[in-house]
């Protein structure tokens, strides 16, 4: 193992080369110094060129940082990551064709990273399915220049599937926080472990370079065993950084790494707007012993609600990079998490999350259709991708999902109960036909599962006949500030309702009372049964 400079770690790509990336999001242990020093030689040399990016989550801060920084024409000839929305410059180089952008469920690159370390032919998942990750629909392709097909639909057990593909790794960008002189990596101040240690091994078996970006070094010996995350066999290089910082807009923050627990009282507090009415309804979907995932965007806002309204203690809030209890994170610093009760590896949360264990899901919805689909992942112009959304919806027993009704200049008050809308939004979300469809409303139904959507507005689930009205909010007139910003007319329930006034109100809404036994238990516990013959 060598200590090196970020610019020496740059030199050590080639042209061609295929890199895999750790971290997560708006720069959650991300390798940011290394990913620089890429950019500033090919700015400054015009080489390497023609590099393949690879990493699970999106990585930025939705302007220059991050995998933004590939996002030049002739170094990036394409890159497979679960989101591009975090790297607008990539973004637009897939708008334009001119490299190769393939956004692929979270889940599945995360556990394919696995599957390269053990030297397994890739990953066999029912996650995708009926998506425009379905090879019978877009295989995931965001750009023209995509011609390989990366996503196979097969049959096992007469059943469908869908087979991703392994590729090779030349270098491995990763990230933790102490090195000792034998190169074994900790990760404790970090607010996510990722995959790293599976990514260190699969570039291990793939004869590639391990280079590891780090705040501090320390004496040979030293670090606890158990708090090694990726052991020095697997590293070739370290940098290290001391400015480092926990995420592009926290330099630190102890609560993110687990060094405490910060009271309820101490949470942000979020102002009474459109999201926190979404936030709210939303969380008025929980129950007692629930394990749920609180996605990106508006649903963000719910662990801020759950902490505001003493509902931390008795659900299990979780995200998908693997964070367990207490309050996700909302804003750029999703995918954090505070006063959380475990933190594990990316990919076994996924397997969690594939194989049935949430009752209970919240994610954003940008374009929803009459049949309850819902497209989150191209729309109107934007390259955007999925992130973790297909694993998450497609598996929880129960998806809510959260949203403005318009979109482009929505502007509302909440006052003594009652909703005003002062300026409407110019997009509408309520479409006749999606470019994309990153949720099958339609597969969901046949395959039992119950669907809400939630708006500051109006609240809607897919019936027997596709979208069913069933809330409006006070204040709202149905033809005039529901239906006539809508391109199709939804069925309405026999038994609509209005929306709880409490969620248009300043004050706590009180929840903590009012929060029901814990159904989602006793459904595992009989599901279980069932399986061992009981």
């Amino acid at each position: 193992m060598q200590v090196i400079s970020a610019s020496q770690a740059g030199l050590l790509v080639k042209d061609g080369d295929t890199i895999l990336i750790g971290g997560s999001g708006s720069g959650h242990a991300v390798p940011e110094s290394l990913i620089a020093a890429v950019e500033s030689r090919f700015l400054e040399h015009s080489e390497p060129r023609g590099l393949t990016t690879i990493h699970p989550v999106g990585l930025g801060n939705r302007a220059t940082a991050g995998a933004a920084r590939f996002g030049h024409e002739g170094l990036l000839k394409r890159a497979v990551c679960g989101t591009v929305v975090d790297a607008p410059s990539v973004a637009e180089l897939a708008r334009q064709g001119k490299a190769e952008v393939y956004t692929l469920p979270q889940g599945a690159l995360s556990q394919l990273v696995r599957e390269i370390a053990a030297g397994r032919p890739g990953l066999i998942s029912h996650v995708g399915l009926h998506t425009f990750v379905d090879p019978r629909q877009q295989g995931g392709k965001q750009s023209t220049a995509c011609t390989e097909d990366l996503v196979e639909l097969i049959e096992l057990k007469g059943r469908e599937w869908l087979f991703y593909k392994p590729f090779d790794i030349d270098v491995a960008f990763l990230r933790g926080t102490t090195a000792d002189e034998d190169g074994n990596v900790s990760m404790e101040d970090e607010p996510l472990f990722g995959e790293m240690l599976s990514m260190a091994q699969a570039t291990r078996r793939c004869g590639g370079i391990v280079i590891v970006q780090v705040k501090r070094l320390a004496k040979r010996g030293t670090l606890p065993g158990k708090s090694v995350k990726i052991p020095g066999m697997l590293v070739d290089a370290i940098v290290v950084d001391p400015d480092q910082r926990q995420t592009y807009q926290t330099e630190f923050d102890p609560a993110f790494a687990g060094h405490l627990k910060i009271p309820f009282g101490s949470f942000p507090k979020l102002p009474l707007d459109e999201r926190k009415i979404v936030a709210r309804r939303c969380a008025m979907e929980l129950r007692k012993g629930a394990v749920c995932n609180i996605g990106s965007g508006i649903c963000t806002g719910i662990g801020l609600v759950a902490a505001e309204e003493g509902l931390l203690d008795h659900v299990v809030l979780t995200n998908e990079q693997g964070l367990i209890g207490g309050a996700p994170a909302s804003g750029l610093d999703a995918g954090a998490a505070r006063n959380y009760w475990a933190m594990i590896d990316q990919p076994y949360q996924f397997d969690f999350y594939d194989g049935g264990g949430l009752d209970l899901a919240f994610l954003s919805a940008v374009e929803i259709d009459q049949r309850g689909s819902v497209n989150i992942s191209r729309f109107a112009g934007r390259v955007v991708g999925i992130g973790g959304f297909v694993n998450i919806s497609q598996n929880a027993r129960r998806m809510v999902f959260g949203g403005t009704f318009t979109a482009g200049g929505l502007a509302i008050e909440a006052k003594g109960g009652r909703l005003t809308i002062l300026n409407e939004g110019k997009h509408r979300k309520f479409v006749r036909e999606l470019e994309q469809v990153t949720y099958n409303g339609a597969y969901a139904r046949e395959k039992g599962q119950t669907t809400l959507f939630v708006t500051e507005r109006a609240v809607f689930r897919i019936g027997p006949d596709g979208l069913e009205l069933i809330e409006v909010a006070p204040g709202m007139d149905l033809d005039r500030d529901i239906l006539a910003h809508m391109a199709f007319r939804p069925a309405i329930s026999d038994d609509l309702r209005e929306m709880d006034p409490r969620l248009f109100d300043e004050r706590p809404m009180g929840l903590e009372a009012e929060l029901q036994g814990a159904w989602p238990v006793h459904e595992r516990l009989v599901d279980a049964d069932r399986t061992q013959g009981i």
